[in-house]
């Protein structure tokens, strides 16, 4: 008698698990893009408030103590922004591909 057994393979499981890690990393990334906007929107309120409190002090409207919170916090926004959304915002993943066709397209017009 000939033993024939086979490597259990359970792809519905691997399947399943692959999925599951899908779902927990779509969900960190909407917890950091729903910070970052609290981020924008606490940034947006705080300023408002000290730049009408500062000016009905009767300070200059444009000297530089009038924003300097806005300017260094905007700092840090900034580096959320970069933090949450990534550096490759404007130079993204496919971009290069996408660069590449295009010259290429227009390349093409000397090829034929």
């Amino acid at each position: 008698m000939e033993n024939n057994i086979e490597p259990y393979e359970n792809n519905s499981a691997q399947r399943s698990l692959k999925k599951e890690e899908a779902y927990l990393r779509a969900q960190k990334r909407v917890k950091a893009i729903i910070g970052f906007y609290w981020h924008l929107a606490s940034y947006v309120i705080v300023n408002i408030f000290i730049i009408i409190l500062i000016t009905s002090n009767g300070v200059k409207f444009f000297s530089f103590g009038t924003f300097s919170t806005a300017f260094f916090w905007g700092i840090g926004l900034a580096f959320h922004f970069i933090g949450v959304f990534g550096p490759n915002l404007l130079f993204g993943k496919n971009w290069e591909e996408r660069k590449i066709k295009e010259l290429m397209d227009k390349d093409k017009k000397h090829w034929e």
